[in-house]
């Protein structure tokens, strides 16, 4: 459950980001000798900050490089490269990529990880009712009993279950916008009095 738990705590998209300031250069080779950790976990290193930048093409380009260079084929590096390819508008891409980081289903029982890839596909393939089946199946996740994470630095967390249920709401209620805004928009992800 740990990949899926970072996923969470450490999403590309989940502030609002300012567009393409900045000259979008960074130092390849440097970037090529990090870890997968610190290239792809690391909140001030890696990729993050030139797609905190507004980079975001430039940053999706960077991980499919560094997946390649290190023949790397973990799924959070598919994921986090879909989101920045769905974010600038280049769909297909983003799906195929998306597909590549669906879990063997016994090994998704208790997560939900799927549903949630499944809804993001849909969404970005204008798909409603799938996006529907989704948000229903991601809701039977039962939530596990000790629904708690602890940090480095001791403070635990307690995580919303289910897990990314919030993202997939929020293309829901925002169906009609482009990914970028329906993903990390306020008004996109935040419930409405009169929703249950």
């Amino acid at each position: 459950m740990l990949l899926p738990l970072l996923l969470l705590m450490s999403d590309p998209v989940a502030q609002p980001q300012p567009p393409a300031t900045e000259t979008c250069e960074y130092d390849l080779d440097a970037m090529l000798e990090l870890d997968l950790d610190s290239f792809d976990q690391d909140l001030n290193g890696g990729w993050r900050p030139l797609a905190g930048q507004g980079c975001k093409r430039e940053a999706a380009e960077l991980i499919r490089e560094w997946r390649h260079e290190k023949r790397a084929h973990d799924s959070i590096l598919y994921w986090h490269e879909g989101q920045l390819r769905a974010n600038v508008g280049e769909t297909e891409a983003a799906i195929a990529l998306f597909n590549l980081t669906y879990k063997p289903a016994e090994l998704d029982v208790e997560f939900g990880w799927n549903h949630y890839v499944s809804g993001s596909i849909a969404f970005l393939e204008r798909e409603r009712d799938a996006l529907q089946n989704s948000i229903a199946e991601l809701r039977k996740v039962p939530e596990p009993e000790d629904n708690n994470f602890t940090m480095a630095d001791g403070t635990v967390l307690k995580i919303d279950w289910p897990p990314n249920l919030n993202v997939l709401e929020a293309f829901e209620r925002c169906w009609d916008k482009p990914y970028a805004e329906a993903y990390s928009s306020a008004e996109c992800r935040v419930k409405k009095n009169s929703e249950s």
